[in-house]
């Protein structure tokens, strides 16, 4: 009789519902490592994938997580990984070039809501707006993992920030990140604030359709949108007329689906830019909370209810002295 690994999980059950399982580990593919994992990463996809919303692409674990860190196991080097699926667990199998060094600067465990976050801003920032030196960049969300970190990198790029928060409290909070300047989004009105500001070259948006008229109306001319995200809804009104006046660019962006060379040039220069920046301190990477794997409803609720700052990490490896990675079972 075979004798099959087993590691721990986190599985979808129901809408919402998470519930710790004992599952096969995954088997490498061609081209694939496997990492023990240390810690996940929590993400706003992994909230819609529970409720259903944002399924995994064709192919990928059906486990939510999209980050993690830990060790490769054919080397043992300490590592972080992006992921199309999977990452809520204690083995992840994933195409070698979504694995990165882990940063200098971080604990292994923190490292873990490092790539998602920062690879999405370089893509988006970088690579799909082009944001340059001395142009003004609009961040939605400046509390959130991608929030944080883009204030961060558009600052180290020596571009001005504006950003959005949920509370008084928070703005403090971003200003010491590097914005220039913050808003209450709940009792601002943000397109004559920003007005007011120069306007926007670049806006980095999570909220989606209802936010699109808005977005278009606070943009400069030639100015670039770039949406990551559908908070307000998945539709909105575009006023193409405005749209055109200003010579301005809508651009609908995902990091999930994106093919594996193509995630692969995003690390690359996701690891150039931001990993040294991490190395010296001049980026940080703010941990809201640390629970262990089983209590990964209580993440999501915590992203779900909002005000967080930074990122929520999982716990995923056993506490030191517990045998039971690499568990066996009869088959």
């Amino acid at each position: 009789m075979s004798e099959k690994r087993t590691m721990r999980a986190i599985t979808i059950a129901g809408t919402t519902q998470l519930e710790l399982a004992e599952l096969p580990e995954p088997v490498a593919g061609e081209g694939e490592v496997l990492i023990d994992v240390v810690a996940a990463g929590v993400n706003r996809a992994d909230l819609a994938q529970a409720a259903g919303s944002y399924p995994p692409p064709p192919g990928a674990s059906p486990l939510p997580g999209l980050e993690v860190s830990g060790h490769r196991r054919d080397t043992g080097e300490p590592v972080v990984a992006l992921l199309a699926g999977g990452g809520y667990a204690e083995v992840v199998a994933v195409p070698g070039g979504q694995v990165l060094p882990a940063p200098e600067g971080l604990s292994l465990i923190d490292a873990a809501g490092v790539v998602e976050a920062a690879a999405t801003a370089i893509s988006n920032l970088v690579l799909e707006a082009g944001l340059r030196e001395g142009e003004t960049v609009l961040i939605h969300g400046g509390t959130g993992g991608v929030g944080t970190l883009g204030i961060q990198i558009a600052t180290f790029l020596e571009a001005r920030v504006l950003t959005t928060v949920g509370s008084d409290e928070a703005l403090p909070v971003v200003a010491e990140l590097g914005a220039a300047e913050a808003w209450n989004r709940r009792i601002i009105d943000l397109p004559d604030a920003v007005r007011r500001a120069g306007g926007a070259d670049v806006i980095l948006d999570v909220v989606g359709g209802s936010a699109l008229a808005d977005n278009l109306a606070m943009l400069n001319p030639g100015g670039r949108l770039v949406i990551i995200g559908t908070l307000g809804g998945a539709s909105g009104e575009l006023p193409i007329g405005q749209l055109m006046a200003k010579r301005a660019r809508v651009i609908g962006s995902t990091l999930r689906s994106r093919p594996m060379e193509n995630k692969a040039s995003i690390l690359e220069a996701t690891r150039y830019l931001v990993w040294p920046q991490l190395a010296s301190g001049a980026i940080q990477v703010p941990i809201h909370a640390r629970l262990p794997l089983e209590q990964a409803a209580d993440a999501h609720a915590i992203l779900r209810q909002g005000g967080h700052i930074g990122k929520v990490i999982l716990e995923v490896a056993p506490p030191s002295g517990d045998h039971r990675r690499g568990r066996r079972r009869k088959a």
